[in-house]
């Protein structure tokens, strides 16, 4: 891999994984989950819209697009990005990226409801079991003193399953669309309009420069220009290398709230995560089909989450339904590769799979 893409894999994984950092240094000084994500939303439509006009492309124009990426926007950007706010009052940002990170094991256990993954073979079954046992060792609802089964840690966990639900719906909805980075701009857009509906929620306004630091930087950084980068790495690298990106966000989510906020991460929460990742990759063992979709964020914030377009990205469909989002690009030059599957995002992009990436 060429070191600009390596190093343009590591600033995402950067960008995705300290969204969960920024979201909890907005809450700790005095932000409300509705102004977060308000804000947050419409800073990213901002630097995307930028984006999509220095490119040439232009915003969809027609009624029923703009209805599907209305739906997409809701589970994909505006659902998941306020769950995330909600959650992370009472949770560490770090177990937060790490919730995130079960976004894939949703998107397998929805194909199988839906009757879209019928190839479920025992190591992929195992992994599925693996993943959620993982989940259920960060929650430790058997120890009434540390563990975390608290709304706010249930809400991260309905934000990484609306992703899943996302990336379901945009893999069959959202295919083989053109102008990524106005698709994209689109989604997050009408995003924006959905949480423009918390308004009358969002409270005074009480904060201070590092709280308007945090905020500007999860809009700019941790929602547009991650949507940017992982569409620049699924069309130099493709999806793979993306979709690699997943497994580097709740390592730096839980550094970043180790070293910035003191967040004490014991050995129960490292296991959990090395069992949840290790779960995520035996979902992952066979691929499947190759169409084209569009996608939202990886979610850190999520991101993405990574969020997205929105924590996504788009990959084409593998066998766990999630793109990869989830972020979560150049459609043209990627259509011959797999699709990564995004952890949170939208990117709408050729050749994504289901889903999009969304940073959380």
């Amino acid at each position: 891999m060429p070191l600009t893409s390596t190093l343009r894999m590591a600033a995402l994984a950067l960008l995705w994984g300290s969204g969960f950092l920024w979201i909890k240094l907005a809450l700790n000084h005095g932000l409300s989950p509705a102004q977060i994500t308000i804000t947050r939303c419409a800073l990213g439509t901002a630097v995307l819209l930028l984006l999509a006009r220095s490119a040439g492309q232009r915003l969809p124009r027609d009624r029923a697009t703009w209805t599907r990426l209305a739906i997409a926007a809701l589970f994909c950007n505006a659902i998941p990005f306020a769950l995330f706010s909600i959650g992370e009052q009472t949770v560490d940002s770090g177990i937060a990226g790490v919730l995130n990170a079960t976004t894939p094991l949703w998107s397998l256990l929805l194909g199988i409801l839906l009757g879209t993954d019928r190839g479920l073979g025992r190591v992929r079954l195992t992994g599925l079991f693996l993943g959620f046992a993982g989940t259920l060792l960060i929650f430790a609802p058997w120890q009434r003193s540390a563990g975390l089964l608290t709304w706010g840690a249930l809400s991260l966990l309905a934000a990484a399953a609306s992703y899943a639900i996302a990336f379901a719906y945009m893999a069959r909805k959202l295919t083989d669309q053109g102008a990524p980075m106005a698709m994209s701009a689109a989604q997050l857009l009408a995003a924006t309009a959905w949480t423009t509906l918390s308004v009358p929620t969002a409270g005074p306004l009480h904060t201070d420069a590092t709280g308007l630091l945090a905020l500007t930087a999860l809009g700019i950084l941790g929602t547009g220009v991650t949507f940017y980068l992982n569409y620049r790495l699924i069309a130099d690298e493709g999806p793979t290398s993306a979709a690699t990106v997943g497994y580097l966000l709740p390592v730096v989510s839980v550094a970043l709230g180790a070293l910035v906020l003191n967040e004490s991460t014991g050995p129960r929460i490292w296991a959990g995560m090395a069992v949840v990742l290790t779960g995520v990759a035996m979902t992952r063992t066979r691929r499947t089909s190759e169409g084209d979709v569009a996608g939202c964020p990886p979610a850190a914030d999520g991101a993405s989450a990574p969020g997205s377009l929105s924590k996504a990205t788009q990959s084409r469909q593998t066998e766990d339904g999630h793109p990869a989002a989830s972020p979560p690009s150049l459609a043209d030059q990627a259509h011959e590769r797999r699709p990564a599957e995004s952890w949170g995002g939208p990117n709408h992009i050729r050749g994504a799979g289901n889903g999009a990436t969304s940073p959380h």
